[in-house]
């Protein structure tokens, strides 16, 4: 579940919640929905301002699951983020334990376990 001393940021257009701010110390933290960071700290103008670049980019793109019981994390695509839960699709050939498409379901904010694949 989301903390409530986050604050959500919403895309001016349409409502849609791009992510939220974290208050730390020296500014805000820009979080994607699930709670990833996109940046460190800063001034809030500018964590709305990186929120609002990033879009909903993230949801294309492929992310590294960690597992518990496996070495390398596998490569999984977003399908669906809430402000209490999120689910991943398996999208790793080189994974044998499970199928393309099977679905992991993890808590948001997500502690890590996930982490946006290449550069």
């Amino acid at each position: 579940m989301i903390p409530e001393h986050w604050s959500p940021h919403h895309r001016e257009e349409d409502g849609e919640v791009l992510g939220y701010l974290r208050p730390e110390p020296g500014g805000h933290v820009p979080l994607t929905p699930f709670g990833h960071p996109v940046t460190g700290p800063l001034p809030e103008a500018e964590a709305r301002a990186a929120l609002d670049n990033l879009g909903l980019s993230y949801l294309a793109g492929p992310w590294l699951l960690t597992l518990p019981h496996r070495e390398e994390p596998i490569t999984v695509r977003i399908l669906e983020v809430t402000p209490e839960r999120m689910r991943v699709a398996n999208a790793d050939y080189g994974y044998e334990a499970a199928d393309i498409g099977h679905v992991f379901v993890l808590d948001v904010p997500e502690p890590g376990r996930l982490r946006a694949a290449g550069p």
